[in-house]
């Protein structure tokens, strides 16, 4: 029971990092946020939209797209109490508003915008659409995968935030992402 206890106040004392990774369908997003949590005993959060649309299908509203922002935000938020000096996030608001834009004809709800930027992340990581393409049963947007990559890389440069665009084989990608990795926590220890 004490170790439980004294678990919440430990990490109240220690801030997570949060690195997101960010690109169009099967860039391998989900692959490399599991292994970066894998190698750096840490948690990892599972794209709520995927989990939805699972559930409820790809017919999407923008009701949906306020329910998929709403629940990523959840999640994440959740797994930084497990989290071990750092969260890595499958995905973010960025992307659910890049997919709303697909979907809307270039339109997001200014809320899932506003709060995309209220959003704090230490780091993205950018995925390129350079390994095949996987038809799983819910991806239906090959043929957009450039034209996602390139708005992602625009909003976050419009943004000024910090990315690595990651890309090359999985064994290129899994060392890049690491050694980035190693220099947010290095950071850490400087005091």
């Amino acid at each position: 029971m004490k170790d439980k206890a004294s678990k919440p106040e430990q990490q109240q004392h220690l801030p997570v990092k949060r690195v997101a990774l960010l690109g169009p369908e099967s860039c391998g997003k989900s692959y490399l946020a599991e292994y970066l949590a894998g190698h750096f005993q840490t948690a990892f959060v599972e794209e709520y939209g995927r989990t939805y649309c699972e559930r409820f299908g790809m017919d999407l509203t923008e009701l949906d797209f306020a329910h998929i922002a709403g629940g990523q935000l959840y999640r994440e938020d959740e797994m930084a109490k497990q989290a071990n000096r750092i969260l890595f996030c499958d995905t973010d608001l960025i992307v659910t508003q890049v997919w709303s834009e697909i979907y809307f004809n270039g339109v997001c709800q200014p809320w899932i915008s506003w709060a995309s930027r209220q959003r704090h992340y230490d780091h993205f990581f950018l995925l390129k659409p350079d390994i095949p393409w996987v038809n799983d049963g819910l991806r239906e947007y090959e043929a957009k995968r450039e034209w996602m990559f390139d708005r992602l890389q625009e909003v976050l440069e419009s943004r000024n935030l910090p990315f690595t665009i990651i890309g090359g084989t999985f064994e290129a990608r899994n060392r890049k992402a690491v050694e980035v990795v190693d220099g947010l926590l290095g950071q850490t220890h400087t005091d």
